[in-house]
C-alpha cells in the first residue's frame, strides 16, 4: 500500500499540520475540506498510522504523525531539489542573475567577485539588492532574487537552504566624546542600559519579537548603515558595526571600540551565509558566484 503514496497527499499532510486545520489547509490548496480530509484519511490507511487526533476542536499531530511529518518534509523537498536540478539542467545558464547582499558584508568581497563575473558570463546581467536582516530574506521569499548573501536570522525560512560563507567582525563602538568611551574597563550591561543604542531597523517582519544584540531600552532605530555610522560619529548613541566599515574611524580616533561585558576585545564574528530557494538551487552563473566569494579573503576556504 506504501507504495501508492503520492506527492499530492505529502504535501497535502503537510499542508494540513502546517496550517493548523483541514479547513485551512483545504483554503491554501484550493481544495474543499473534505477533499482535505479523504486524502489524509486514505494516506492513514495506506501508512496503518493514525497522523492527526481529531478529538479536539482542532486536529492534532500524533507522535507517529510528527515523526512522519519530517520524513515528508524530506520527501517533499527532495523531489523539488531534484526537479529543480533538472530544470537548470535543462535551461542551461541563468538569463539574469539576482543577487541581495546584506548590508554588513563587506562590498569590497563582491566588488571583486563582480568583476570576475562580467568576464565570465558577459551575457548574463547581474542585478544587485543591498539590504539588512530580514530584508535581504524577503527578496528570496518573493522570488525577486535567486541568491542571498546574509548574516544571521533567528529562524531561517523553511523554504530556504544556506551554505557558509565565513564572517564578519563585528564590535561595539561610540564616538571617543560618549560617556562610555571614557569608561575605565569592562562595560556592565547595567550601564550600557543607561544609554541610548542605535540598532539597526528590519523593514520586514520577519526578526519580530526576536531581536539580538539589543542591550539598552534606550534605543533610536535606523534603516541605513550610513545613517547609523555618522550618528555613531556625532556622538548620538553607542552600537554595533562591522570592523570594515569603521576600521579607519578607529585608527583615527574617531571612534573607540568599547569594551563591553561578555564580548571579546577586537570583536566578535557574526557568521554570514549564502541562501537560496531549496527549490531553486543556483544555476551555472549562480553556482559560480557562490564558490568565487567563499574563496575570496575572509571566505570558508580561508578560515
Amino acid at each position: 500500500m506504501l507504495d501508492g503514496v503520492s506527492l499530492d497527499q505529502l504535501r497535502t499532510f503537510i499542508a494540513a499540520s502546517d496550517e493548523g486545520s483541514f479547513s485551512a489547509a483545504a483554503r491554501l490548496l484550493h481544495r474543499s475540506q473534505s477533499a482535505v480530509s479523504e486524502m489524509i484519511a486514505t494516506l492513514e490507511m495506506q501508512m496503518g498510522i493514525v497522523l492527526f487526533d481529531r478529538t479536539g476542536r482542532y486536529p492534532q499531530l500524533t507522535a507517529a504523525g510528527r515523526v512522519l511529518l519530517a520524513d515528508a518534509r524530506g520527501v517533499v523537498s527532495g523531489v523539488d531539489f531534484m526537479k529543480a536540478r533538472a530544470k537548470g539542467m535543462s535551461s542551461g545558464l541563468e538569463p539574469e542573475l539576482s543577487v541581495v547582499v546584506d548590508v554588513f558584508f563587506p562590498m569590497d568581497r563582491v566588488t571583486a567577485v563582480a568583476t570576475g563575473f562580467r568576464e565570465t558570463f558577459p551575457h548574463t546581467p547581474l542585478r544587485l539588492y543591498v539590504e539588512a536582516l530580514g530584508g535581504v530574506f524577503q527578496p528570496l521569499l518573493d522570488g525577486r532574487a535567486s541568491i542571498g548573501i546574509a548574516g544571521p536570522l533567528p529562524d531561517l525560512p523553511s523554504s530556504l537552504s544556506s551554505e557558509a560563507l565565513g564572517g564578519v567582525r563585528f564590535m561595539m563602538v561610540a564616538s571617543r566624546d560618549h560617556p562610555l568611551a571614557q569608561f575605565d574597563g569592562v562595560i556592565p550591561r547595567e550601564e550600557l542600559a543607561r544609554h541610548v543604542q542605535l540598532v539597526l531597523a528590519d523593514r520586514t517582519t520577519l526578526s519580530a519579537g526576536r531581536e539580538r544584540g539589543v542591550m539598552s531600552p534606550l534605543t533610536w532605530r535606523l534603516a541605513d548603515l550610513y545613517a547609523k555610522h555618522h550618528f555613531l560619529l556625532g556622538g548620538l548613541g553607542w552600537g554595533g558595526m562591522p570592523f570594515h566599515t569603521v576600521r579607519a574611524d578607529i585608527e583615527s580616533g574617531r571612534l573607540v571600540e568599547l569594551r563591553v561585558e561578555d564580548i571579546s576585545q577586537g570583536g566578535a564574528n557574526m557568521p554570514m551565509t549564502v541562501v537560496y530557494p531549496t527549490a531553486e538551487p543556483p544555476g551555472p552563473a549562480g553556482r559560480w558566484l557562490v564558490d568565487r566569494l567563499k574563496l575570496c579573503p575572509g571566505g570558508t576556504a580561508n578560515q
